[in-house]
Parts: C-alpha cells; sequence; structure tokens
C-alpha cells in the first residue's frame, strides 16, 4: 500500500510543507486493519454482498471485501485525495479498480447495502452521532449489515451506540502500530445490532 511512514520525506515535515492537508487516506488505521483482516479470514461475509466502505481512507477494507467475492463494493471518502490513494493501491495489488464516491453520504437517503464497513469513523462526537443515526435507518430500512473497526479511542467507547454492538473479533496490534496511535494495543471488530 502506498501509505505516509516513516520512509516518507513529509513524516517529520511540518504540516504547512506536506503537499496535502491531513492525509487520513494515507495512514492504515488499525479500525482499518481489523476489518481488513476479518474480511479476509471470513470471505463469507462480503462475499455475493453489495458493499460500502464509508470513510475508505486508503481503501485495504474495501479491497479485502472486493478480494472476497462482493458483488459491487464502493469506496467512498470526501477527501478526493483519497480517491486517487484507492486507485493506486488498487493498481499495486492486481486488483481491478474499486468505484469511488467523494459525496459525504452520512445523513442522505440510504442505499440497500449489504453490508456497511467503517473502521476508525468514531473520532468526533458530531460525526459519531450523524452516523449513529444514519446507519440505524439504514439496518432499520434495508437491514444491512453494519461493521465497525476501531482500537477503543475514547469517543467511541464513551459512544451510546456501545448499547448495540457485539464484538465480533479482537486483534493485537503490532508494535509499530501501538507506538503511531498514542498506546492502542488492539484493535476490534463489532457488529452494529440496533
Amino acid at each position: 500500500m502506498r501509505l505516509f511512514t516513516p520512509k516518507c520525506r513529509f513524516w517529520r515535515a511540518r504540516p504547512e510543507l506536506w503537499p496535502f492537508s491531513d492525509p487520513y487516506w494515507a495512514i492504515y488505521w488499525p479500525g482499518g486493519q481489523a476489518l481488513t483482516r476479518f474480511l479476509l479470514d471470513n470471505p463469507g461475509t462480503s462475499r455475493g454482498k453489495k458493499v460500502l466502505d464509508l470513510g475508505s481512507g486508503c481503501g485495504a477494507s474495501a479491497m479485502a471485501a472486493s478480494l472476497s467475492g462482493a458483488s459491487h463494493v464502493l469506496a467512498n471518502d470526501i477527501d478526493p485525495v483519497a480517491t486517487t490513494a484507492i486507485k493506486m493501491n488498487c493498481e499495486l495489488n492486481n486488483l481491478k479498480p474499486l468505484s469511488v464516491s467523494v459525496e459525504n453520504l452520512i445523513g442522505t437517503k440510504s442505499e440497500d447495502w449489504d453490508l456497511i464497513l467503517l473502521g476508525d469513523m468514531f473520532y468526533d462526537t458530531k460525526l459519531s452521532d450523524g452516523l449513529h443515526s444514519w446507519l440505524k435507518q439504514c439496518v432499520s430500512t434495508h437491514r444491512t449489515q453494519v461493521l465497525i473497526g476501531d482500537p477503543g479511542r475514547a469517543n467511541f467507547e464513551n459512544h451510546k451506540i456501545q448499547k448495540w454492538l457485539c464484538e465480533l473479533a479482537h486483534y493485537e496490534l503490532p508494535l509499530c502500530v501501538t507506538e503511531e496511535n498514542y498506546g492502542l494495543t488492539s484493535s476490534k471488530v463489532w457488529e452494529f445490532l440496533p
């Protein structure tokens, strides 16, 4: 994957020298790592399904869904540079390009997705509240399955969505990921069951 790593010349540069603002798409976040691993270990989760990877970032979870036999995958991220990164990461992994979108889907009329993936999306209270409401609508309207990957960030752990989550998997993080994520040592995959 093409990522922002210590080998990248911008790793230690001041953010104002970066060619992009806030390159969230250039980091393989721990929640996304857990989701990706879960999909690859459990290909039946996405096989034959219409999948939305919301906040796709580098595209790893979307690519895992595609590799696991999803009938259609949409990688969605509001940063247009993320769509370029996703296309490059597909190319690097010899995958045909995924469908990508930069539309902010949160709060819109829900489509009939079979599966929605969210990695590391519950980092802000306003966003978390909007996600919670929209996901409830998706599940109640279309019986969409929702999987959430998160390493235990405070905003997620303290959000009211916790009442409706079922833990599916727990993964230990490599030391380098722990160091880059303020000491978080593991990441989990949750199913949202409102």
